[in-house]
């Protein structure tokens, strides 16, 4: 197969994690035949830097005219510490996501066999943990229209918008996902305050019963967030909002003991991005000790996601998990072991796909 992938590896570690999914990527390409050409852009504070612009047009066309994209990360101290900035690295990936479509963040939670120590929960709450979120990406109050502040400065305002268009394509995803899992799907709101959650749930009672053999929850943004933490493995797919899903993605995030393994997918009409879920840790940037197995295991979810191909996937999950058990790990989770380069982790991981 010929794949055109695009590769944004933006700010902080971004760059380091992005060539060891480019390492194994290629591993992959040259086991199973596939012909793979990269072409990369610059996107976040990287692109201000360079051209002014988070999001530059020539990046655009790189990635809208590719088969998938492969995202690192955004953001950068110089920009967090001044809330005055009129042009923020975070405007591109806001940008970016709507300008190329992409609706839905899949973000999914499970645990490592070899890591489960480290998870912050105790272990009978989180051995066979397994559930993803579908977040809906690019309507809500990080969109809405109007936002800013009173003349005085004294007041801010942000509106939070939903149309039950925006709503139906993000819960058909859910549902089509729970019909491939173990059929459950919560839909997580805030209706009992929220006028925009009550449209969600009227939207997503409306679908259920085009999905019957799938199970309908409704709860409560709050309890979800404690559910979470008391019993993780009530669930299976959750559907929710932009800002919800932000807060709790990164929540669920940590329940495998690093946010540096956890992988994701934005997905859209056409173009589908993967990233993993930590953000650019600028502290880390250049010295080859960032953890890049979130970013390869974002790759793994290209190849089942963008391409249809479960075997590929299958095998980079595999060696992530074979470089666990061994500890072939970078220092994040080396637990007082060698801790291997950033660089090295990639190699050995395309050596063992090769092997």
């Amino acid at each position: 197969m010929e794949m055109n992938i695009a590769l944004l590896p933006g700010d902080g570690i971004g760059p380091e994690v992005i060539a060891q999914a480019v390492k194994v990527v290629e591993a992959i390409g040259q086991k199973f035949g596939h012909q793979i050409s990269f072409r990369e852009g610059v996107v976040g504070a990287a692109a201000i830097d360079a051209t002014g612009d988070p999001y530059p047009d020539s990046t655009h066309e790189i990635a809208a005219s590719s088969d998938a994209i492969l995202f690192g990360a955004i953001g950068d101290p110089k920009y967090d510490n001044d809330p005055k900035a009129k042009v923020r690295p975070e405007q591109g990936l806001l940008r970016m996501r709507q300008k190329l479509g992409l609706f839905a963040n899949v973000r999914p939670t499970f645990t490592f066999p070899s890591l489960i120590h480290k998870s912050p929960l105790k272990l009978d709450r989180v051995e066979g943990v397994d559930f993803v979120f579908f977040r809906e990406l690019t309507g809500g109050i990080y969109f809405g229209e109007p936002r800013g502040r009173n003349e005085q400065g004294t007041k801010a305002f942000d509106t939070n918008v939903y149309s039950k268009e925006e709503i139906t394509r993000l819960a058909r995803m859910g549902f089509e996902a729970a019909q491939k899992r173990r059929k459950l799907l919560t839909c997580v709101d805030k209706a009992n305050v929220l006028a925009t959650s009550r449209l969600w749930r009227e939207t997503v009672q409306e679908l259920a019963p085009e999905y019957p053999d799938v199970k309908v929850e409704y709860e409560f943004v709050d309890a979800v967030a404690m559910r979470l933490i008391q019993w993780p493995k009530a669930y299976d797919v959750l559907i929710t909002e932009n800002l919800f899903g932000d807060i709790l993605t990164d929540e669920a995030s940590v329940i495998s003991g690093s946010m540096g393994l956890m992988p994701s997918a934005s997905l859209g009409s056409a173009v589908k991005l993967f990233e993993p879920i930590h953000g650019s840790y600028p502290q880390a940037g250049g010295k080859d000790i960032a953890n890049p197995l979130a970013t390869v295991l974002s790759a793994a979810m290209m190849f089942e996601y963008a391409f249809d191909l479960k075997e590929e996937a299958e095998l980079i999950s595999h060696v992530v998990n074979e470089s666990l058990a061994e500890g072939v790990v970078t220092e994040d989770i080396a637990d007082g072991g060698k801790a291997y380069k950033t660089s090295e982790v990639g190699d050995w991981l395309a050596a063992r796909i090769l092997a």
